[in-house]
């Protein structure tokens, strides 16, 4: 039988320090790699590519470019008071392109505008249903 001076746990523990001296040095080795290398110059060359783009104007003279009819204005509610012929006062809303056009769609319509201005759109609370259902009471009859 061998005589062995080294146990075998020093051995092993011999052993993973040595791995771990050299995976230690291969990270620093990478590390200083990685930190003090410098990008490659490269030269700034301007390159202009002109673009290959062909306008055709001819769809200007096509009869259906020239069927094409304007958009129509948009229009604007407003809200109006007004009085009819039987002297009674109508309150609503008319839409037109501007104060002046439904000002005279109402005259047009017989009334006399004494109110007419732009409604205010939208809503004060937007989170609240439009519509909401009223529970039901019931009534006792005794």
């Amino acid at each position: 039988m061998a005589v062995v001076f080294i146990s075998p746990k020093q051995r092993q523990r011999t052993f993973f320090m040595i791995i771990t001296v050299i995976f230690l040095l291969f990270l620093v080795f990478v590390s200083l790699a990685v930190f003090f290398s410098k990008p490659k110059e490269v030269l700034q060359a301007l390159v202009f590519n002109k673009p290959k783009v062909n306008i055709d104007m001819s769809i200007f003279d096509s009869d259906q470019f020239k069927g094409l009819q304007p958009l129509t204005e948009m229009e604007i509610q407003y809200s109006y008071t007004a009085v009819n012929r039987a002297n009674k006062t109508e309150t609503g809303f008319i839409s037109a392109a501007s104060i002046d056009q439904a000002r005279k769609a109402l005259e047009d319509r017989g009334l006399t505008v004494s109110e007419l201005k732009e409604a205010e759109i939208g809503r004060d609370n937007p989170f609240i249903p439009y519509y909401q259902v009223l529970p039901a009471t019931t009534t006792k009859t005794r």
